[in-house]
């Protein structure tokens, strides 16, 4: 029976501003989706990230940035990302629900899902942007090769592209960073010919989605790029930065990915583990901000890595022809597409 558990701590809530997009709504909405979903998982309470794994990812004069805006009451890292005086502990406990997760899938569970806020993603080494403050699964990512896992696949299926995650691993052949997004969209980054450098060019896989894309063209992707890419490159555990807001009611994308259609991609992701490293998958929440439909997507990708996965068909000609490119210009670095 598959084992699954979910990380959470209260802390969460108090980090932001009450009319930001990234409200605490966003979990408070999945949390009460999950309870009256009445799903077979198991509630973990994180541990705090150590100041020396976040140092990991981020530069010190950062995160005394960071720690010394939280203790003056607050302020901005940039026009979008605010912080009040709960954010540096809310962001190091962010930064510690990924960590967990791994801990947890390392241990007695088969997947994890920490239900985390601030999201990550976009976090550069010496900046937050995009909500983002601390690279959440960055740090998981370091947390996991410390632990002896030395290959260690990251998906990030938000409708933005992750840029922190993206520079922070683009010259480290250890780390294969796969990300689908819209594209053009913000932070205008991800191009398909971003494959990484000095070494480690192909183990960053940008896939730029055109505004419109759903289900089919989701799949396509994650079928027929993400998967030969996956099983070739062997990953020793499976990380994911799970953002809703590709989903077709999100106020801040364009894309059309259903419910079902999340759980049709947690459940390609959930094979890759399965086939690769005893299905050891963590998962760490991003971006959504419709409340409604970020809560459903969540369910549908918690079910789905636990064996329950949608069948969602269907083909998408203009996504066709994007893989195509894709593939060609990869196919220089895996010959999985030789």
């Amino acid at each position: 029976m598959t084992r699954t558990c979910l990380i959470y701590h209260p802390i969460y809530l108090l980090h932001g501003a009450y009319d930001h997009p990234e409200k605490k709504e966003r979990l408070t909405a999945i949390l009460d989706k999950i309870h009256s979903e009445k799903l077979d998982v198991d509630f973990i309470t994180p541990k705090l990230a150590t100041k020396t794994q976040v140092a990991a990812i981020h530069g010190q004069r950062y995160i005394d940035q960071v720690k010394a805006i939280s203790e003056h009451g607050g302020g901005h890292l940039d026009v979008d990302t605010i912080l009040t005086q709960n954010s540096y502990d809310a962001a190091l406990m962010a930064a510690g629900g990924a960590l967990t997760a791994v801990d947890a899938v390392l241990g007695e569970y088969d997947n994890a899902f920490a239900l985390v806020r601030p999201p990550g993603h976009h976090a550069l080494p010496n900046r937050g942007m995009g909500f983002c403050i601390f690279n959440n699964i960055a740090v998981a990512a370091k947390h996991a090769q410390a632990r002896g896992r030395e290959k260690v696949l990251i998906v990030d299926w938000d409708v933005h592209h992750g840029n922190g995650t993206n520079d922070v691993f683009y010259s480290d052949p250890s780390v294969l960073y796969f990300s689908t997004h819209q594209y053009p969209h913000y932070p205008g980054t991800g191009r398909a010919d971003e494959v990484g450098e000095d070494g480690a060019e192909g183990f960053t896989v940008n896939v730029p989605l055109p505004s419109g894309t759903g289900d089919a063209g989701y799949l396509m992707a994650y079928r027929e790029i993400l998967r030969p890419i996956a099983l070739q490159f062997k990953p020793d555990i499976v990380l994911v930065s799970a953002g809703q807001d590709p989903h077709n009611d999100d106020p801040l994308g364009g894309m059309r990915l259903t419910s079902a259609g999340f759980g049709a991609v947690a459940g390609v992701v959930k094979e890759i583990a399965n086939d690769c490293c005893r299905g050891r998958l963590a998962a760490s929440l991003e971006g959504g901000y419709n409340l409604r439909a970020q809560a459903e997507a969540v369910v549908a990708e918690i079910k789905a890595f636990g064996g329950d996965v949608p069948q969602v068909g269907g083909t998408d000609p203009v996504v066709a022809r994007r893989i195509e490119e894709i593939k060609k210009i990869q196919s220089r670095y895996w010959n999985c597409f030789s």
